[in-house]
């Protein structure tokens, strides 16, 4: 799923692409925002994105991932 972040005082969100549900991210971002600690995520290409929780603006959760259809390689 996607997942927009929006950092104070940056002009550009932050998007990460999530093999984890909803209910599992917000229970990260808040178990984060609840110690003050960083909220570290890792995407579907095993990238880490590491932001300061407090730092966090907004948090837009998309949809889950629909299965890709066409000749693509991902």
């Amino acid at each position: 799923m996607e997942i927009k972040i929006g950092v104070k005082n940056l002009a550009r969100e932050v998007v990460v692409d999530l093999d984890q549900t909803a209910e599992a991210f917000k229970a990260t971002f808040e178990k984060a925002l609840a110690d003050g600690t960083v909220l570290s995520l890792t995407d579907t290409h095993g990238r880490q994105v590491i932001i300061p929780a407090d730092a966090v603006a907004y948090v837009e959760i998309g949809q889950p991932n629909a299965r890709p259809v066409g000749f693509g390689s991902l």
